[in-house]
C-alpha cells in the first residue's frame, strides 16, 4: 500500500490535533492527582461515556471481529456480545455507588469495604497486579494488533534488508538496514507511537484522554463505516455478498470441512453442543458466554460491578445522574452501534480472501484470519482516504494507550507508591512520579508486544485468569459478609486453576477447550471462596458502617449494618433496577439485532426490533423520572480512607 505526501500530511496533522489538545489542558492537569486522574469529579455524561466506547474501540477490536467472523461466523462475537449483561447491571446496580464513593481509583475501594492487614495487602496487591501485570498485557495485545496493522499496510516499505537512511536538516544522522517487516512495525510503535501518546497523556492528564478520546471516536467511527461501504459496493452490493459467502460455502464443504450458518447470529443448535464446524459458535461455549462468563470472569471495561477505566469515568462524572448516563451511553454505543462496520468488513475478507472460494484466496489470510480487516483496508480503499484510514488506525491505537497509560499509573500512585512508600509528599511531587511512571509502561508494554503470539488468545488468557472472581465483585457490595479474605481467596484461585489447566490436553476445538476451561476455573474459584468467606471472620462493625454510610447501599443484605445507622432512610431499589437492567438488555440488543437485519436487508425483521428495543429505551426513561436518576438520600460526613 503506497502513501503518498498527502496522506502523509494527513496522518501528521492528526498527530498535532492530539499533541495540542494534550497541551491546551497542561494547566488544569498539574494542579493534583484528582485533576490528573479523574479530571476534578466534573465531567458531563456524555464525553465520560464517549471515552469509555473510544477506549474500547481500540487498534485490535476490529482485527479480532474479522478473525471471530472468519472461525465462528456472526455468532462467534458472543463472545464479547454477552458482557452487555454485566455492563448494563453496572449502569442500574452500580454507577451511583462508584460515583457516591468519591474514590481516585476502583481499587481505593479495598480499604473503604474492608478494614485491616487484610484490606492493606489486597489494595497493595491489586494495585501492581491490576496496574503492571495486567495492564502491560493489555497494552502489549493492542500493541501487537497495530504492529499487524502497520506491517501489512506499509509491508513494502518495511520489506527485509531495505536501508533508511535518517537525517535532518539535510545532514544524514546514519543507516538503518530493516530486518523484518514485524520487527520494524514493532520499533515504530514502540519508538513512536506509544511514546507520542505517553507524551499527551502526561501533559494532559484525564482531560487531555477525554477530549482527544471524542475527537478519537469521531473519527474512527467514520472511516469504519466509509471502508465497509466501499467494500461493500466494490463488490456490487450486500445481495452480491451474501451470494459470493455462499460460493465460499459450498467449496468450502466441498473440500470436506463442516460449516454452519455463517450470518445468523446465534450459533446452530441442531450441530451439538461440542460441534468443531466453522462458521458457528460451540453450543457450550454459548451457554458459557450467556450464562457464566458476564456474571464469573473479570474482564477490562466489563468488569462485574464496574471498574477499571470505566469506574474511573464514573469518578470524573459530574454526578451520580451523569455517571449513570455516561454508562448508559457507554453500554449502548458499545454493543449496539459500532459492531457491524466490523463484522460486515469480515464478511468481505471472507468472501475475497478465503482459501475456498474466495475471489482472491490469500495465505496471509489463512494464517491469520484477523488479518482480514487490513487487507479489505488495503486493496478497497481509494487512495484518496488511505491517510485518514491510517489517522483513523492510529486514533484506534492511541485512545486505548492514553486511557492505559493513565489508568495504570493511578493505580501504582494511588494504591501503592502513596499509600505505602511516600504517603504526604505535595500533590505535584505525585503527578511528576505520575509521568515517570507512564514511561516505565510504556517500555514494559513494548516488551510484552513481542512475546504475544495472537490477539484472540491473548482476551482468552486474560478471561480465564479472572474466571470466578466476578461474583465476588458484585456481591461485596449488596453482602455485608464478603470480606477482603473473599476477594483473596477468588483470585489465586482463578489464578492457580486457570494456568494448572493450561497443562492438561482437554477434548475438542479451540472454543470448545475454553469453555471447559473457564467452566471448571469458575466451578473451582467459587468453592473456594465461599468455603474462605465462612470460614474466615467477618470485617468489623465500624469497618462496615463506614462504607454503608459512605455509599449508601440498598438495605437487603445490610439490615443489621442499617439498624446502626438509623439517620439514614434505607434505601429499597432491587425491583426498579432489576427491571430497568432487564429493559436495558433488551434495548441494547434490540438496537444490535435490528442495526444487523437493516444492513443485511431484512427490512421487516429489523425494524420491529428497533421498534422493540425503542420502547425499552422509553421504559428506562420513564422509571428513571419516574423513581429519581440518584437515589442519594442524605449520609453523615463519612470517616476518612486508611492512610
Amino acid at each position: 500500500m503506497a502513501l503518498t505526501a498527502t496522506d502523509w500530511w494527513v496522518v501528521v496533522g492528526y498527530l498535532l490535533i492530539n499533541l495540542l489538545i494534550g497541551i491546551y489542558y497542561r494547566s488544569r492537569a498539574a494542579g493534583s492527582t484528582e485533576e490528573f486522574f479523574i479530571s476534578g469529579r466534573n465531567v458531563s455524561w456524555w464525553l465520560a461515556g464517549t471515552s469509555m466506547v473510544a477506549t474500547t474501540f481500540a487498534a485490535d477490536t476490529p482485527l479480532l471481529v474479522s478473525g471471530l467472523v472468519a472461525r465462528n461466523g456472526i455468532a462467534g462475537n458472543w463472545l464479547w456480545w454477552s458482557l452487555c449483561l454485566s455492563g448494563m447491571m453496572t449502569v442500574f446496580f452500580f454507577a451511583r455507588y462508584w460515583r457516591r464513593a468519591e474514590i481516585l481509583t476502583d481499587v481505593e475501594l479495598v480499604e473503604l469495604r474492608y478494614g485491616g492487614a487484610p484490606a492493606a495487602f489486597l489494595r497493595g496487591f491489586r494495585a501492581l497486579y491490576l496496574g503492571v501485570l495486567m495492564n502491560c498485557l493489555i497494552l502489549g495485545w493492542v500493541t501487537k494488533a497495530m504492529v499487524d496493522i502497520i506491517t501489512v499496510l506499509l509491508g513494502s516499505v518495511l520489506d527485509e534488508g531495505r536501508v533508511l537512511t535518517l537525517g535532518l536538516g539535510g545532514h544524514v544522522l546514519g543507516h538503518y538496514t530493516l530486518g523484518p517487516p514485524a520487527h520494524s512495525a514493532l520499533l515504530i510503535c514502540v519508538l513512536v507511537l506509544i511514546p507520542f501518546t505517553g507524551i499527551y497523556t502526561f501533559i494532559g492528564g484525564l482531560w487531555g484522554v477525554l477530549v482527544t478520546d471524542l475527537f478519537q471516536f469521531v473519527l474512527k467511527m467514520t472511516m469504519i463505516i466509509v471502508l465497509a461501504w466501499v467494500a461493500v459496493a466494490r463488490l456490487g452490493g450486500i445481495a452480491a455478498l451474501k451470494l459470493q459467502l455462499g460460493v465460499v460455502a459450498a467449496a468450502t464443504q466441498r473440500s470436506g470441512q463442516a460449516t454452519g450458518p455463517l450470518l445468523a447470529f446465534l450459533p446452530s443448535f441442531r450441530l451439538g453442543w461440542t460441534s468443531d464446524a466453522i462458521w458457528t459458535l460451540p453450543v457450550l461455549t454459548f451457554v458459557l458466554f450467556l450464562g457464566v462468563q458476564w456474571w464469573a470472569s473479570w474482564y477490562p471495561g466489563a468488569e462485574p460491578g464496574g471498574g477499571g477505566y470505566v469506574a474511573q469515568r464514573m469518578f470524573s462524572a459530574k454526578d451520580e445522574k451523569n455517571s449513570l448516563a455516561a454508562t448508559l451511553w457507554f453500554n449502548i454505543a458499545h454493543y449496539a452501534l459500532r459492531p457491524w462496520p466490523w463484522i460486515i468488513t469480515g464478511l468481505v475478507a471472507l468472501a475475497v480472501y478465503s482459501p475456498h472460494g474466495g475471489l482472491a484466496p490469500n495465505l496471509e489470510f489463512a494464517a491469520q484470519p484477523e488479518k482480514g480487516y487490513v487487507l479489505v483496508l488495503r486493496d478497497f480503499l481509494p487512495p484518496a482516504l488511505r491517510g485518514v484510514m491510517v489517522a483513523a488506525f492510529l486514533a484506534a491505537f492511541m485512545s486505548t494507550i492514553g486511557t492505559q497509560l493513565n489508568w495504570g499509573s493511578s493505580y501504582i500512585i494511588n494504591d501503592f507508591y502513596r499509600r505505602f512508600l511516600v504517603r504526604r509528599a505535595p500533590e505535584k511531587h505525585y503527578v511528576l512520579i505520575s509521568k515517570l511512571v507512564i514511561v516505565l509502561l510504556v517500555i514494559i508494554s513494548g516488551y510484552t508486544a513481542a512475546h504475544i503470539e495472537s490477539i484472540q488468545s491473548a482476551w482468552e488468557l486474560l478471561l480465564g485468569i479472572g474466571a470466578g472472581t466476578g461474583a465476588v465483585y458484585l456481591l461485596r457490595w449488596y453482602w455485608w459478609r464478603i470480606s477482603a479474605w473473599s476477594e483473596i481467596s477468588s483470585m489465586i484461585a482463578a489464578f492457580v486453576v486457570s494456568l494448572s489447566l493450561r497443562s492438561f490436553h482437554l477434548s475438542g476445538s479451540s472454543s470448545v477447550v475454553f469453555a471447559k476451561n473457564a467452566l471448571y476455573t469458575t466451578a473451582a474459584t467459587t468453592v473456594v471462596w465461599i468455603v474462605v468467606t465462612l470460614l474466615t471472620p467477618p470485617e468489623t462493625e465500624t469497618t462496615l458502617l463506614g462504607f454503608y454510610r459512605r455509599v449508601h447501599p440498598s438495605i437487603y443484605g445490610w439490615k443489621h449494618i442499617a439498624a446502626l445507622a438509623p439517620d439514614m432512610a434505607p434505601i429499597r431499589d432491587a425491583g426498579g433496577n432489576t427491571l430497568d437492567w432487564i429493559l436495558g438488555v433488551v434495548l441494547v440488543y434490540g438496537c444490535l439485532f435490528g442495526i444487523g437485519k437493516l444492513v443485511l436487508e431484512d427490512w421487516w425483521k429489523g425494524g420491529g426490533l428497533l421498534l422493540i428495543a425503542a420502547l425499552a429505551g422509553y421504559g428506562i426513561y420513564w422509571d428513571l423520572n419516574r423513581r429519581g436518576w440518584s437515589t442519594f438520600s442524605g449520609r453523615a460526613d463519612p470517616p476518612p480512607i486508611a492512610d
